[in-house]
């Protein structure tokens, strides 16, 4: 087989036992990691911290990962105003938390002969979300369903403000002498004439 060292230096073709040794020597683990090879590969390491690190890394790749999340919502053809601003309201939720939704038109008996209508609400309902959300999948029919699947779009984030809010201006301080005159004379009193008694 061919051996690597711990160190990751090749040593070259050696046989088995020789590998063995040379791990046993060094107080490590012999482990094939290419058998698949000719001749085989095997390295000189710690299998236990291997396997640990490769754990952890496997751990951090899974955290990476960005789970995509589909939530599907149902309407009918002849769907009431007020239950299509609810179901609108539910797919605008769906969105703001990254989901994709699908979009899903159920038809029943006749209505299966006026599947516009079921176009209609949902060339409606990509209107509203305009802002939104973009048609990931266009509407199509599936037996007795239309489905259309809608992704939340990526609009670019709001520019934070660096000024605080409810900044008051300080005002500008007033000098004492300015705000209230003192004048310098004091003012003058005048008594006012005492009326006569009256006439008896």
């Amino acid at each position: 087989m061919r051996l690597v060292g711990a160190d990751g230096s090749q040593i070259g073709i050696v046989s088995t036992q020789d590998a063995l040794r040379q791990a046993q020597d060094l107080d490590l683990d012999l482990v094939e990691v290419a058998p698949q090879a000719s001749p085989p590969v095997a390295r000189i390491m710690d299998y236990g911290k291997f396997k640990y690190e490769r754990d952890i890394r496997q751990k951090e790749a899974r955290k990476k990962q960005a789970r995509i999340e589909v939530k599907e919502i149902k309407f009918r053809p002849k769907i009431d105003p007020h239950d299509y601003a609810t179901k609108k309201g539910h797919v605008e939720r769906f969105l703001r938390t990254g989901a994709r939704v699908k979009v899903t038109i159920m038809f029943r008996g006749r209505e299966m002969a006026r599947t516009e209508l079921g176009r209609k609400i949902l060339d409606r309902l990509v209107a509203d979300l305009a802002d939104q959300a973009v048609v990931e999948a266009h509407p199509k029919q599936d037996g007795r369903n239309m489905v259309m699947v809608l992704a939340p779009s990526k609009r670019p984030p709001e520019p934070k403000s660096t000024e605080p809010r409810n900044r008051r201006e300080p005002e500008p301080a007033v000098p004492r002498a300015a705000a209230e005159p003192v004048s310098e004379a004091p003012d003058e009193v005048v008594a006012a004439p005492a009326e006569a008694p009256p006439e008896t």
